[in-house]
């Protein structure tokens, strides 16, 4: 239990120092529900963490139907994971790297501040939620699940940040999907 408490703080602060510190300066985007709380922040000036909540209620509902495992552990992995993004905002600009470095550093962070959260049986909800139940239904590695749903979002917000930045941003959800698959190192299956 301590280690997964340790694996959601740890990996909660990662994923809101990939998004504040070097995703949100250069209004690129992420996929699953984080990518849907940074288009509705770009677009509306909402918090990302709030926005994040919003959107995860009907793939909560779904897990309490599918596997209220997954609902229970990743419930905590939401509420932490979102608190930590809006607590962390003022992070925006702090770090001045430019747009490539920051693609690369904000992926590595965020997928590996996921993949240690799904790990230990646990995510940020979303999109994470769904690809865990998804990934006990078929054959396909979990980070081969969040790329593809990610891919599909960031695709969604091509009008909000624009053609470059929508490069960038899928440079984002590779290391994101890759740095995933690497941290997770083992399937998620019930015990």
């Amino acid at each position: 239990m301590k280690q997964k408490i340790a694996a959601l703080l740890i990996g909660s602060l990662l994923l809101s120092l990939g998004v504040n510190g070097f995703l949100v300066p250069y209004h690129l985007l992420d996929g699953g529900v984080i990518g849907l709380g940074l288009i509705i922040h770009y677009f509306y000036g909402w918090p990302t963490g709030l926005s994040m909540i919003i959107l995860s209620l009907p793939l909560y509902i779904l897990a309490w139907f599918f596997e209220r495992r997954y609902f229970y552990y990743s419930i905590h992995g939401l509420i932490i994971s979102s608190f930590c993004i809006d607590l962390l905002s003022f992070l925006n600009g702090k770090i001045q790297l430019g747009i490539l470095p920051s693609t690369v550093i904000g992926g590595i962070l965020v997928g590996v501040g996921i993949g240690l959260m799904l790990r230990y049986e646990t995510s940020t909800g979303g999109t994470d939620l769904l690809a865990q139940i998804l990934t006990k239904f078929t054959s396909l590695n979990i980070g081969i699940i969040i790329l593809l749903i990610d891919g599909l979002i960031v695709t969604s917000g091509i009008q909000v940040v624009g053609l470059e930045r929508f490069y960038y941003s899928l440079v984002t959800i590779l290391f994101v999907g890759l740095m995933t698959s690497v941290t997770v190192i083992r399937r998620i299956e019930p015990h």
